[in-house]
């Protein structure tokens, strides 16, 4: 099995992340560059290193340096329009960590690295605190996105099963793991009880 390395993205990754990510909007989802859903892709720096609470993620090839895979999470919770009002109220924007651009190459897919990402942005998001959810959405149109997420999240809205047929997006809320400070104060309580 190859060796990889994940690691917060250095300011050396950014253009392998972005193209990782932008050979998947082109092969995967078929839709290409489109600003309105993709901008942060074009100013990694500016949406996922620079703001406190973000972060990028990448997964390295060891045999040759390249990012194979990335994963990011910020602090923006999904818009309405053009997600559903009942989504937009419930994950609000400061306290929800949304993930995005969990991708793979497809060479370097079926070796746990979108797993290892999740979980290291999940113990991001438990470690930076103030976050009260983990949101995400994807479209079921790309080949193993839908039963990769149901493996690790349940779903809150499937627009698919709405009236007018939404966007066709499944939307999802990852359970968010106890912090270190949080789970110490905890087990603290149950001695005290």
């Amino acid at each position: 099995m190859r060796g990889y390395s994940i690691r917060t993205a250095t300011p050396d990754d950014l253009d392998g992340a972005r193209g990782v990510m932008l050979d998947t909007v082109y092969r995967d989802f078929g839709t290409g560059y489109v600003p309105r859903w993709h901008r942060d892709i074009i100013d990694l720096e500016g949406a996922y290193v620079a703001p406190g609470r973000h972060t990028l993620l990448v997964a390295v090839d060891e045999a040759d340096g390249t990012v194979v895979a990335t994963g990011a999470l910020d602090s923006r919770g999904p818009a309405h329009p053009p997600n559903p009002r009942e989504i937009a109220e419930r994950f609000p924007s400061g306290e929800t960590a949304q993930l995005r651009r969990i991708y793979v190459q497809p060479a370097h897919r079926r070796h746990g690295l979108a797993r290892l990402l999740v979980r290291q942005l999940l113990d991001f998001a438990a470690a930076e605190g103030g976050y009260r959810a983990v949101y995400l959405h994807t479209d079921p149109a790309v080949t193993g996105a839908e039963p990769f997420w149901r493996s690790l999240a349940t779903v809150v809205c499937d627009e698919r099963l709405l009236p007018d047929g939404g966007q066709g997006i499944v939307h999802f809320e990852v359970p968010l793991p106890v912090s270190v400070p949080a789970a110490r104060a905890l087990a603290g309580a149950d001695r005290a009880s």
